[in-house]
């Protein structure tokens, strides 16, 4: 049985051709022309890239600083002890503690959305890894989150640092900004995130790395891009 579209759904959809690939500039007009919410949506950014994540030697991973912020209020937890955990404190984060922090979120409370720590700390935070690892939270030194710059790092989680893995079937996504932004600065932080992740391609990658791109509002339809338009500049 089809699932029926909605009256909303199907007037957004209308004005786009769900078989053109769109320059990335029109593609956001598009999007922000639709984004009708409440609220103010975020604007998402989705790519399917050459790669089969279950080998060791193509999984992607890193972090992109947006140019222009995420628009979304993160909250930083940070495990650090002493001058290090003043430091956290001092550049903003939400969160500071050692086994104290430690006990809190083993039992389940996670009241934040980046966790941060200190090298030193990575033998306590790692007996977290059930609880952090598959919300995507656990520290690593490859997204610099396992740092001794804690002020650096949180200023960049605070300031629109969006990390980024790629899931199973070979798709990495990430919120690149909101609809009331304007366009020209969602066009610079998708970019910015599609060079990010272009620069991180895995030795193991073969053939066409970025095959697909769309973006999308959090209530709005999809709009299919053309690569070539958010790569190289």
């Amino acid at each position: 049985m089809a699932v029926k579209e909605g009256k909303r759904i199907r007037a957004a959809r209308e004005g786009i051709d769900a078989t053109k690939l769109y320059a990335i500039q029109d593609a956001v007009k598009l999007i922000k022309e639709r984004a009708k919410a409440k609220f103010d949506e975020t604007v998402e950014v989705s790519m399917n890239l050459g790669v089969d994540p279950r080998h060791a030697d193509q999984m992607v991973r890193g972090v992109c600083n947006l140019p222009n912020g995420s628009g979304r209020t993160v909250r930083v937890a940070v495990f650090a002890r002493g001058a290090k955990a003043d430091e956290a404190k001092a550049a903003g984060a939400d969160v500071v503690g050692a086994e104290d922090l430690f006990e809190i979120v083993n039992g389940g409370k996670i009241e934040f959305d980046r966790c941060i720590a200190t090298p030193d700390m990575m033998p306590l935070v790692g007996r977290l890894g059930k609880v952090l690892g598959p919300r995507g939270m656990m520290p690593n030194p490859k997204v610099g989150t396992v740092t001794m710059d804690v002020k650096g790092a949180v200023e960049a989680a605070k300031g629109g640092a969006v990390e980024f893995r790629v899931e199973k079937a070979g798709i990495v996504h990430a919120g690149i900004g909101k609809a009331s932004f304007d366009e020209a600065k969602l066009v610079e932080n998708i970019k910015a995130f599609a060079d990010a992740v272009a620069k991180a391609k895995p030795t193991g990658a073969k053939g066409t790395y970025i095959q697909r791109v769309a973006v999308s509002s959090t209530m709005g339809p999809g709009v299919k891009v053309d690569p070539s338009s958010v790569l190289n500049g």
